[in-house]
């Protein structure tokens, strides 16, 4: 599947917000929420997931048609890595470890921020050399 990749910088816009909201106030709930963001993207797919449907219905109708499409595999992995530092941080500031919410959810913020920023994707480019370093499956 193809999406756009328009879609995916306005959603680490979103949870580039989002995180700076939890480092500023500790809030371990609206980490998990952004956690269960970061799961439905990855178990649902990116179109299916709260930003999607946001971005479907308010943003792409006033952009238009996107010029080129993406494959949907690597953000979706990143979406993956976003959720298992969201997990950590919240895990972290559940158990009373501010240290280890704080930096497991910087961690994520500096990913969604270069995704915002630059249209930089550190998940997507993850997926890219585990795929090229991977070995090569043969068809028996």
């Amino acid at each position: 599947m193809q999406v756009d990749p328009r879609g995916q910088r306005f959603g680490a816009a979103l949870t580039s917000f989002i995180l700076v909201v939890v480092l500023v106030t500790g809030s371990w709930l609206l980490l998990a929420a952004q956690a269960v963001v970061f799961v439905v993207g990855v178990v649902f797919g990116l179109r299916n997931a709260p930003y999607g449907l946001i971005y479907q219905a308010l943003v792409r109708p006033r952009l238009g048609a996107p010029r080129e499409l993406e494959p949907e595999a690597p953000p979706r992995f990143a979406q993956g890595v976003g959720a298992a530092f969201a997990l950590t941080g919240v895990i972290g500031y559940i158990l009373k470890v501010p240290e280890v919410g704080m930096t497991a959810t910087a961690f994520a913020l500096v990913a969604a921020f270069l995704n915002a920023a630059f249209g930089f994707c550190l998940g997507c480019e993850a997926y890219l050399l585990i795929r090229r370093l991977a070995p090569r499956r043969v068809a028996p």
